[in-house]
């Protein structure tokens, strides 16, 4: 086991064992809780294919913000980026009707073009303004948010429907994913994720473009003095980025909601962080660490009906997990810190 993989393993049992204290002194029975935690995250066939179908959507926000790390950027607007490209993903598979073998691909293009498109935003404000993309993410965040809930009170909005809620009719038959596990609601989408896993590897550690990348996000000097354009590798990243959280968009829409919806997403966008730091941005690491966070969603409600436990404890599970992963990051960046002035106060002697 590399030591890359020993650290997130070890912060996830710290974080139970935090948990249990807490739970013991709430009065309430950390082994019964867990027990009833994991029988309801993968203790059946409905459990797992549950887990694997919310940690579908994670995984891809979580590449989303792992690309971003190869080069060297903080993409914090997964969310913003996840609504554009679910908006024109949405609208293809509402108002488009055609066979499914041309009606789902097209779908993922557009939603994959439209979240990279909203990702080349932040890519030319970096560049042309100096704008930090930490500000720009998080406010495009918004400005997608609120361009949807316009959408689907307005223009896009279901009239045919006699409940009267903010929500755009129900996109074809011929765009929805198929079901690969019957009795479940386990989608295609699984493939897709598996793809992009292959996809990320592929092009970051075999192409010669992703390697450049990676040079830039590790060292811009090194990069500008090898030739490498960092501005040209910001563009693509954030294409890239917002790419796979525009894919997370149309995955929700074709399976589970079938339909624009507000907030429909939810907090997707930021867990996908939480999980990418905890794969340490890794394929194989982003791919576990999907999982066990959609299993501890998924898990929550029968953890609160069968032991008792509220389902906060979940969220306070996963921030734990969390700050012993930044906590390690942030310990590793101060002995890089002092490395670094070490080896220039040996120069300068």
């Amino acid at each position: 086991m590399t030591r890359g993989a020993i650290y997130p393993a070890i912060a996830v049992i710290a974080a139970l064992a935090v948990c249990a204290v807490i739970l013991l002194v709430m009065g309430l029975d950390p082994v019964l809780a867990y027990q009833k935690l994991f029988q309801g995250a993968f203790g059946s066939k409905n459990a797992i294919s549950e887990t694997l179908t919310h940690a579908i959507p994670l995984l891809l926000c979580a590449l989303s913000f792992a690309v971003g790390v190869q080069g060297g950027l903080i993409n914090l607007g997964a969310t913003g980026q996840l609504y554009i490209g679910a908006l024109a993903g949405g609208a293809v598979g509402i108002y488009l009707h055609l066979p499914p073998i041309l009606h789902i691909p097209l779908i993922l293009v557009v939603g994959f073009i439209a979240g990279g498109a909203y990702g080349l935003l932040i890519a030319f404000l970096k560049n042309r303004f100096g704008v930090s993309e930490l500000i720009s993410t998080i406010m495009m965040n918004y400005v997608a948010i609120y361009l949807l809930n316009y959408l689907v009170t307005g223009p896009m909005k279901d009239t045919s429907s006699a409940n009267n809620l903010p929500q755009s009719a129900l996109i074809a038959t011929t765009a929805k994913l198929s079901i690969i596990l019957p009795g479940t609601r386990l989608h295609a989408g699984l493939y897709l994720a598996i793809a992009a896993l292959l996809f990320y590897y592929l092009f970051f550690y075999k192409t010669p473009l992703g390697y450049q990348i990676r040079v830039g996000g590790l060292n811009p000097d090194a990069a500008h003095y090898a030739g490498f354009s960092i501005e040209k590798n910001n563009y693509v990243t954030m294409f890239l980025a917002g790419g796979f959280a525009g894919l997370a968009g149309c995955v929700q829409i074709m399976s589970v909601q079938s339909r624009l919806i507000h907030a429909f997403a939810k907090e997707l966008g930021f867990s996908g962080v939480a999980v990418a730091l905890l794969g340490n941005n890794t394929p194989l690491g982003i791919a576990i660490s999907s999982i066990l966070f959609a299993g501890l969603d998924g898990g929550a409600a029968k953890m609160q009906t069968l032991a008792k436990v509220p389902n906060a404890v979940v969220y306070m599970l996963q921030g734990i997990i969390l700050m012993f992963v930044v906590g390690q990051e942030m310990f590793n960046l101060f002995h890089r810190r002092q490395r670094r002035a070490g080896i220039k106060k040996e120069a300068a002697t």
